[in-house]
Order: structure tokens, then sequence, then C-alpha cells
């Protein structure tokens, strides 16, 4: 009953921040893009209208009920470890890929095909990094699995060994970090001042003589100080919600079943198995939310550089946050990292939102969801900049069963690799996260020594 309750108190928090400083970053982007001269097309309005054109459809209604059975009986006959009924609102996320695709092709099958592929797909995506997320943002046994979350997990993990290529790994840029070399410099609180004051004199570069300017830079600067603040609190929160539950977990399924309770026996018990939580919880993470914040003046850029795109974001940027949890996860908050994925990845995705568009607004226009800009196209940044999402649809979409059949194969591929080699795959993910820790050398070296003495 207390979780229930506090689930509750915490999604009412991120609903009063988040609803406050929607329309506020919302005002100063659009005069960022006003004063860069930014004309695009495609118009992002918000993740919103995915939900509500998702539960006026019939595929997207008949997916809610057939997904749901999907999900708890995949769970129960051990096909996944991550028990997603308890984050049930976010399958508008595999609903929304369905709706589209019926608007495309009319055909009811193929599309409800759809939808039920992308949840299998992210069930194991987030599976893969289930135990990641479990640790970073520690909630003990816990994991999110919302699609627009999950999918960004893919580049995370492939590029990792790039950027250690690189050295990314020893430049320690974490909050933690941060705060132990800059002091009350290095808060959240002073970090999102700062960072507001940039972005209000983004959107005001030209009008800085003017008195009203500056006092709504600074203003700003004080607003996302208060985010920055107060969004971790209500994140805290909502995340001891789950403890009960997660806790729970922990103690049926580790120390009751194994007798052990390591990290390294956790990762290899068979019993163990992850509850999907709402994304909410990491939202607010130092790592999740500086790091989404400095994203939001580099997309509106990217969108003015990259030649071809034709979306320009506004409303969803706000919602970075949760776009970019996966990664942060996998980097174990090193921000140099989730900068540089997260800029090739949805650098990439304003093309996959600008070929979603046009076929987005048709979808959203016939389930009765009007565009509120004027716009002739829209689209969700949040929903629609998803590369391989937008692979995977283009290859249903088509209708050719090579290429529906090739998404399958590559999918089954993965699944047994998952299956036979869950704990190999785990135990590398988690050697790549510590590679990010400062003290990586020193925690080797003992290693080694433990190694020499055994």
């Amino acid at each position: 009953m207390m979780s229930s309750l506090l689930v509750g108190v915490g999604l009412t928090g991120f609903g009063w921040i988040i609803s406050s400083f929607t329309p506020v970053v919302t005002k100063i982007i659009n005069q960022m893009i006003k004063t860069t001269g930014i004309n695009l097309p495609v118009v992002d309005t918000g993740w919103q209208t995915s939900a509500l054109a998702s539960f006026h459809s019939t595929v997207g209604i008949s997916f809610f009920i057939v997904g749901l059975i999907l999900e708890i009986i995949l769970f129960l006959i051990g096909y996944t470890k991550v028990f997603f009924p308890t984050n049930l609102w976010q399958n508008w996320g595999f609903m929304i890929w369905g709706t589209v695709a019926y608007t495309v092709t009319h055909n009811f099958w193929l599309s409800l095909g759809l939808s039920i592929f992308m949840m299998l797909y992210i069930l194991m995506v987030a599976e893969i990094q289930a135990d990641r997320w479990s640790d970073y943002y520690k909630i003990s046994n816990g994991t999110t699995s919302a699609l627009h979350n999950m999918e960004n997990a893919v580049p995370a993990i492939i590029l990792d060994p790039l950027w250690n290529l690189f050295g990314f790994n020893k430049i320690h840029l974490t909050p933690e970090v941060l705060k132990k070399r800059l002091g009350v410099f290095g808060e959240p609180t002073f970090i999102g001042a700062i960072l507001g004051i940039i972005i209000g004199l983004l959107g005001n570069i030209s009008r800085l003589s003017s008195l009203d300017a500056w006092g709504q830079i600074l203003t700003f600067g004080v607003q996302l100080a208060g985010v920055m603040t107060i969004f971790p609190l209500v994140a805290h929160l909502f995340g001891s919600a789950f403890k009960p539950l997660t806790d729970e977990i922990t103690e049926h399924y580790i120390r009751k079943n194994t007798g052990k309770t390591t990290e390294s026996d956790a990762i290899k018990s068979k019993k163990r198995w992850f509850l999907a939580v709402d994304d909410g919880v990491g939202y607010g993470e130092s790592a999740t939310i500086i790091s989404g914040v400095i994203l939001i003046p580099i997309i509106v850029i990217l969108a003015f550089i990259l030649p071809g795109n034709k979306t320009i974001p506004v409303v969803d940027l706000v919602s970075i946050p949760f776009m970019i949890e996966s990664m942060v996860a996998v980097y174990r908050g090193n921000i140099l990292k989730i900068l540089c994925t997260a800029t090739i990845w949805l650098g990439i995705g304003l093309y996959a939102s600008s070929y979603m568009a046009p076929m987005y607004s048709a979808s959203v226009s016939q389930y009765g969801v009007a565009a509120t800009t004027g716009a002739a196209l829209i689209v969700s940044f949040n929903v629609m900049a998803r590369p391989l999402n937008a692979l995977i649809f283009a290859a249903w979409v088509s209708g050719n069963p090579l290429w529906i059949g090739l998404t399958i194969v590559i999918y089954g591929f993965f699944q047994i690799l998952l299956r036979t080699r869950r704990p190999q795959i785990w135990a590398y993910l988690k050697k790549m996260s510590d590679k990010n820790k400062p003290d990586y050398v020193n925690v080797v070296k003992k290693e080694q020594t433990s190694n020499r003495t055994i």
C-alpha cells in the first residue's frame, strides 16, 4: 500500500515539475529557433500526441490487450527475465508504431505483428542492460523497458569499445568527480544555473541590449537550477516506492535460492528477474539530467546544420533525459561518452523522424489528434527519432517477406545468444562499465593480486 501511494506521489511530483518547466524551456527554444532563422517543415509537438493516437486506434487497443497477455505469459514461461506489466502504461510506445503502420498499409495483422515484434526485441534489449540499469540507478532488480529508452542501449554498447580506445573512460566526467574537484561549482544546482544562463543567452542572442532579455536569461538560470535540485529529490522518492518490491525479489531469488549475495553471484543466478519500473525513476539522476540539458542546444544546432534534415525538435527536448537513461547506465554516468553517443544517435534520429513525419502526421490526424502548431507535418522527437525502430518499421511496412524475415532472423540470433550467454553478457557489460570508475586501475590491481594469491 505504501509503495502504491509513493508511486502516485512521485508521478504527481514529476507531472508538476515537467508541466511547469516545459512551457518555459519551449519558449526559450522557440526564441533560439527564431533567432537562428531555422525554418523546417516538420515540427515536434511532443510524445503526448503518440499516446493519444495509440489509444484511439483499433491496432493500438488490440495490442494493449494482446500485448499484456503475451508479456505475462513470456515472463511466466521464463522467455524473458523482465516483468513488463508493472509498467503497463509504457505499452503505448509499441502501440504507436503499429498504429502508424496500419495508416500506411491498412493491414491489421501486419501492423499488430509489428507492435508485437517491437515488444519482443525491446524486452530482449531491456534484459541485456537490466543489470547495468539496476546497478547504476540503485533500484535492486529493477529496470526500465520503455521503447523510447531501450533502443539507445544498442549504440551505447556498440560504441563503448571505440570510446575506450580514444581514452574517454580515463576522462572521469561524472557528477561525483565534478563535485569532488569543483566543490560547490560541481553541484547539480550550480551546473543547472550555468546551463540555464547559456541556453538563455542563445535564446536572446539578438536582444542582449534589452533589460527584459537579461531578466529572462537570469530567471531561466534559476528555474533550471531549481529543476536540477528538486528533480533528484522527487526521483529518489519515486525510486523508494519500488524498493520494497525489488528488495523482495533480491531476498527471495538470490539469498534464498543461491544462498549468496555477491554481485558476481547475482549475475550468474538463473532465478534472477527484474521488475519494470517507470523511467521517471532515472530522469532526475544527476548525470542523466545534466547530460540531457547539455544536449538541448546540441540537438537544435544539429537540426540546423545537418543536410537533408526536415525536423526541428521543440516540445520533446525536455524529454531527452528519458531518452538517454540506458546510455547513462551502460556508461556509469560518464558524461563525455553519453554526449558523444547521444549526439551521433539522435543526429541520425533527426533523419528517422523526418522520414516518419508524413506517415506519423497522417496517423495522428486520422485518430483525431490535431496539430496545435499549424505546421504541415508534425512528429514526436522522443518517439520517432529512433534509427533502429524506423529501420524495423520500414522493413515491415514494405510487406516484403524477405525484409520482415531478416528482422526476425536477426532478433532470433541475439535472443538465442542472450538465452545461452546471459551471465557472460552481463559480466562483459559490468567490466566495461567499471572502466569508467576513477579508481578502475586500483580495482584491476587488487583483482590481479587476489588471483595470484589464489
